[in-house]
């Protein structure tokens, strides 16, 4: 069967062992349009092919049908009224052939409606033996009453083991997304819209939706510390309005540097509208060069890593002050002589502080830290990795000798560089932090932009 987007499998009975007089559903939600039923059931009696459905344990003469039945060779039809029970499928006989089973697809339309009930059933009976029964059923229910329970049963004995029946709920929307904005994707279950630039989501529908926001990321120092990621956030269960344009800010990543200089702060990315909490997650800090001015703010969504020699001390993350924490801390060098700078703290982990000695050929800049996974784009993702720390290689020895940049952190982080080759920017809407430089001519990583994505179920 071709999966509606608008179904919902609502639950699945499967008889066990030693078989079962019903197959029941009880506390039937109230919040689909119809119903439908879908069985796969074989009876130990071989004198009925008629599964019957009651519905609220109603078993007064309230139900009424009317049939078409063909069996290959031979076709009928017929009525029945007053009758204490309607057509919910067939079941094949113990009589058919070992092991088959008869199949139905049974549509209740309405079931919360204050009006009488309709019930349509579209069945065939497996017998590999003989020929094959097939059958269609329209039938009602004289009653205002909405459905919370229906009852499943044959006119006599058992439904056998391994006999099934599922009940979906289905809704009334149509099959395109509910809002507008972003790139608009989809799964079995969610609608997604992705935004990689600033933009607007508009709910064609009041909505209940998830998202995530990830800010762009820092870029990394010249030479020095790589950059912290963008604030990592997201929310889940939150009220759209029909109509409302909602404002979607993606943050760029902070811009490379060349030479000595610190690195620049990532922006920040949001979600704002009419009568909405305005969500922001923090852009990323920057990394710090051991030359620039202790008042140079290296905090952000994750902190910026340290400068070579401990001079400028790494940022510390989550400076929204948001709950859960929107990212790490970066990572501090130590003061011994020409050492790596220190990795930029991403949304998973603390930036690594860069190590070493420069006199000993051995200095390393600090890794970025690792980023966090989310699935809301549909399957899992790494967002917001930190930027790995650069080596100044002041002698310019090989990395042989000991001397290594820092890695960059799983989720866009940029690698630091050695000597005077350019770093590893941060990748593009991961908020990832870019990495540092070694020294000299060499150019910083610049941060990666920020992300946001809405999903919401279909």
């Amino acid at each position: 069967m071709a999966t509606n987007p608008n179904m919902v499998a609502i639950e699945t009975v499967t008889v066990p062992s030693g078989g079962a007089a019903s197959i029941d559903f009880t506390s039937i939600p109230q919040t689909y349009s119809d119903l439908c039923i879908v069985t796969s059931v074989r009876f130990d009696q071989g004198s009925d092919n008629g599964l019957y459905i009651q519905f609220n344990g109603d078993t007064a003469s309230n139900y009424a049908r009317r049939y078409l039945y063909g069996d290959g060779s031979s076709a009928s039809s017929g009525s029945a009224t007053s009758q204490a029970r309607a057509m919910g499928g067939v079941g094949a006989r113990s009589t058919a052939t070992a092991s088959t089973f008869g199949n139905s697809y049974c549509y209740v339309p309405n079931y919360t409606s204050s009006n009488y009930k309709s019930i349509s059933v579209d069945g065939v009976n497996e017998n590999n033996a003989t020929s094959a029964d097939a059958m269609l059923w329209a039938s009602i229910w004289n009653s205002t009453s909405a459905i919370t329970s229906i009852k499943l049963f044959p006119s006599s004995g058992n439904i056998v083991q391994h006999s099934s029946a599922t009940l979906y709920g289905v809704t009334s929307a149509g099959y395109s997304a509910k809002a507008t904005g972003g790139i608009i994707s989809e799964t079995d279950t969610h609608w997604i819209h992705t935004f990689t630039a600033s933009g607007t989501f508009t709910p064609t529908v009041n909505l209940t939706a998830d998202y995530l926001v990830v800010a762009g990321g820092g870029s990394g120092a010249g030479p020095g510390g790589g950059g912290g990621a963008g604030g990592f956030r997201t929310n889940t269960s939150q009220s759209f309005t029909n109509g409302t344009a909602y404002t979607v800010t993606i943050g760029a990543g902070g811009s490379a540097v060349t030479g000595n200089a610190m690195g620049n702060k990532g922006s920040n990315s949001s979600i704002s509208g009419s009568g909405f909490t305005t969500f922001t997650s923090t852009g990323g800090g920057l990394g710090a060069w051991s030359g620039g001015s202790s008042g140079t703010s290296r905090n952000g969504g994750s902190g910026g890593g340290g400068s070579r020699d401990g001079v400028l001390s790494a940022g510390t993350g989550n400076e929204g002050s948001y709950s859960p924490s929107e990212g790490n801390n970066g990572g501090n060098s130590t003061v011994n002589g020409f050492v790596g700078g220190g990795g930029g703290g991403g949304a998973g982990a603390v930036g690594t502080g860069g190590t070493g000695n420069n006199n000993a050929n051995q200095e390393q800049g600090g890794n970025g830290g690792n980023g966090s996974a989310n699935s809301y784009s549909g399957s899992s993702v790494t967002y917001a990795g930190g930027g790995g720390g650069g080596n100044e290689d002041y002698l310019g020895q090989a990395s042989a000798n000991g001397k290594t940049a820092g890695t960059g952190g799983t989720g866009g982080g940029g690698a630091g560089s050695m000597g005077t080759a350019n770093a590893t920017n941060g990748t593009t809407n991961t908020g990832g932090g870019g990495g540092g430089s070694g020294r000299g001519a060499g150019t910083s990583g610049s941060g990666g932009s920020g992300i946001v994505i809405v999903r919401y179920a279909k």
